[in-house]
């Protein structure tokens, strides 16, 4: 039923819109939300590419300050996402809470014409990430309740795809602004802030507000104890949620979470790995996310049909052997100029089986009134073990050299995989 949730009956007292939803039709705010996502991520992934080779080449980072850096980026909003998660829930306005993470990530976006110094920097991209913790489970929330139970994995296949194409216009984006202007770098970070502008007017203008409180029903009294379990009616309880952590997918969920995303290095040392083993030119740096944009893209949609059909769990582990693959290449393979399209195609094909496919799986597990707070659980567990990755990495890179350090991720990815499987493996026979 968790993760391989193929053919799950609509119980009595869904919402009769869910129920009646066409087989392969997509909710209308499943489509405004990929597009306030597909114009948020230009303007994310503008700054994002670039920002590696400017913090090493420009100012002179060494790998564990841009390490310490990446983590910060990855690690304050895996902190702030509980905080969103469990205000969404509690407030029950999941749109306003998504419109306060995306208006201070805008806010941000200039702010980074005045940071020179790691301090600056830091502070700027906390606060970066603190807009992108409070929109995140907010907004995976509203995409997951419109969506049937059957069709989740598809519909998050659709807004990954449309935020994908954000990712794949940023970097071409910054590319063309670096050829063409004087002060390429904050010519990049003015035309990001506007950008960012434009996704939270389409937020504020299209996507509908309060969401129908939910029903509670027997699906819920079981995920949640009748101890703890409120009147639909009430503001959720921060014990609610955390009594999420009781039920045993959702452990098994966020532990597997967590475990593999301590050996996923993150992707901006990929880029800088792979710029350094084919020997690409500074100036392309920015179109390496460009090709694990493209093959999201194409993938993002039918990897999570798939996972509705065959199992979130098998798709899930099977995106992070991608990713071993992609490393092995990184180790292995000679610097030919199929290089840098093999590793491209890897890493997109990772982030179609596990990006959508995660929150995905969570839908069966836990009650719509909690949605968002069980999202950001998983979610913060994920990413906190990302940051410390990311630490590790750069201190293991400053030290023994890029190759040890992506040597040893590899064979613990390999080992947290062989784990994660086994821990999952009871979800697996049940629907």
């Amino acid at each position: 039923m968790y993760l391989t949730d193929r053919s799950a009956p609509v119980k009595a007292g869904t919402d009769p819109a869910r129920r009646r939803g066409p087989g392969r039709t997509v909710a209308p705010v499943v489509l405004v939300l990929g597009t306030v996502s597909l114009i948020t991520d230009i303007s994310s992934e503008m700054v994002t590419a670039v920002l590696p080779l400017y913090l090493v080449t420009t100012l002179g980072f060494s790998p564990l300050g841009f390490g310490t850096l990446d983590g910060v980026y990855n690690g304050v909003s895996a902190l702030v996402q509980l905080t969103g998660g469990h205000l969404a829930d509690r407030v029950r306005n999941h749109k306003l809470m998504a419109g306060l993470g995306y208006g201070l990530s805008a806010l941000c976006k200039p702010l980074l014409l005045l940071a020179g110094s790691i301090g600056t920097l830091g502070t700027v991209l906390a606060l970066d990430r603190t807009g992108k913790g409070l929109r995140t489970a907010p907004r995976d929330a509203m995409i997951s309740l419109s969506a049937p139970a059957a069709r989740q994995g598809r519909a998050f296949g659709v807004h990954r795809a449309m935020d994908t194409t954000g990712a794949m216009l940023g970097p071409l984006a910054a590319f063309l602004i670096l050829r063409a202007a004087v002060d390429g770098y904050d010519a990049v970070f003015g035309v990001s802030a506007c950008v960012a502008v434009l996704g939270v007017l389409v937020l504020v203008l299209f996507v509908p507000g309060r969401q129908p409180a939910p029903k509670t029903d027997e699906a819920a009294d079981e995920v949640v104890d009748e101890a703890v379990v409120a009147d639909g009616r009430q503001p959720v309880r921060v014990r609610e949620a955390l009594a999420l952590l009781r039920l045993p997918p959702l452990r098994a969920l966020a532990g597997c979470a967590a475990l593999l995303g301590l050996t996923t290095v993150s992707d901006a040392f990929v880029y800088l790995l792979l710029q350094r083993r084919a020997g690409i030119g500074e100036e392309w740096f920015p179109l390496l996310p460009l090709g694990t944009a493209a093959v999201f893209l194409l993938l993002a949609v039918p990897v999570g049909a798939l996972a509705d059909r065959i199992g979130r769990r098998t798709v899930f582990l099977t995106g992070h052997a991608v990713l071993l693959a992609g490393y092995a290449l990184l180790l292995w393979a000679p610097a030919t100029p199929a290089l840098p399209a093999a590793v491209l195609a890897l890493h997109g094909t990772f982030y179609a089986a596990t990006d959508g496919v995660l929150p995905a799986a969570l839908a069966a597990i836990v009650p719509d009134r909690l949605r968002a707070s069980g999202l950001a659980l998983v979610g913060t567990s994920q990413a906190l073990a990302r940051f410390c990755c990311s630490l590790a990495f750069g201190a293991a890179w400053t030290v023994w050299g890029d190759g040890p350090a992506l040597a040893g991720s590899a064979i613990g990815l390999l080992c947290c995989a062989g784990v994660a499987s086994i821990v999952l493996r009871p979800a697996e026979t049940t629907r």
